[in-house]
């Protein structure tokens, strides 16, 4: 799928910071798996952007000793050692990288690689980072394991304040204008409400015209599009997107009227503590579209 963006902000997250304390005996991660920590780690390999980010904003970028090559903010963490892909990662290259702690994405893709690194005594937490509700909860849990649990209530309470103030939902459902997200045109697909781009959409006063999907990507038809006749058509491309060269496509009416809602930037697609900064980007995009 397509990829769907600091000195005052890094100062206040890396400023003054309290001796990070003991990590806990015990827990259990998104994949209902037990794992057990002796001490809080000091190496730490994430393989989920949204991990790596997280685990600066908690003041514990240091200890991060591998990273995916789509680990792209801050922008410290290029310093960080890449080591490929987070889905089906090298065994080798993590295992090189000498960690005390493995953060993965939880995804059936992945299940082979955390039994693996578990196999080897490598302490390994599946994560699911897929809405807006995982950010508090994933905060919260990375803030207790790297002994930083102050910073993690601090950034939660700060992210949800941000949010709030950032979020202008429509007074009803149908008020704000219609989106549909093309997630991928060949075969088209969209994200339904089980996604946090659709989220974003919902916080900006918009609407997702397939937030009936209970899942979070499924493939649409383009009769069903042009049934459900969006006002704007999401998407991650500058320019114009393919389907805008399709015959096909023109039952649009928003592809006829060339009416593309742009975004892009890497907040659109983790929950992180830019979760506000995202959806005041997309709502000044609409608001710019409908002068």
């Amino acid at each position: 799928m397509p990829r769907v963006f600091r000195a005052l902000a890094l100062l206040l997250l890396f400023g003054c910071r309290k001796a990070p304390s003991t990590a806990p005996a015990a827990l259990v991660d998104d994949a209902g798996t037990p794992v057990s920590l002796a001490t809080t780690p000091r190496r730490v390999v994430s393989l989920v952007p949204a991990t790596t980010e997280l685990v600066f904003a908690l003041g514990a970028g240091s200890l991060l000793v591998g990273r995916t090559a789509w680990c792209d903010y801050p922008a410290e963490a290029a310093a960080v050692p890449n080591l490929g892909n987070g889905i089906d990662p090298s065994i080798e290259a993590v295992v090189a990288a000498k960690p005390d702690l493995v953060l993965l994405y939880k995804s059936g893709a992945n299940r082979a690689a955390a039994e693996r690194f578990r196999g080897l005594g490598i302490p390994t937490l599946e994560l699911a980072t897929d809405r807006m509700e995982d950010f508090d909860r994933i905060t919260r849990l990375l803030g207790a394991v790297l002994g930083h649990r102050e910073d993690a209530e601090s950034l939660v309470v700060r992210t949800a304040r941000d949010l709030a103030q950032a979020s202008r939902p429509p007074d009803r459902p149908s008020a704000g204008p219609s989106v549909f997200i093309l997630a991928w045109d060949r075969p088209a697909m969209t994200l339904g409400r089980g996604s946090f781009l659709s989220e974003i959409v919902e916080r900006a006063g918009a609407r997702n015209v397939f937030d009936d999907l209970a899942t979070s990507s499924a493939p649409v038809s383009i009769e069903a599009v042009a049934a459900r006749d969006p006002d704007y058509i999401l998407i991650s491309s500058e320019g114009e997107p393919a389907i805008a060269g399709r015959p096909e496509w023109r039952v649009v009416r928003a592809v006829r009227e060339r009416k593309y809602l742009r975004v892009s930037g890497s907040e659109f697609n983790r929950p992180s503590p830019r979760i506000g900064a995202a959806v005041r980007r997309l709502a000044a995009e609409l608001d710019s579209l409908a002068r």
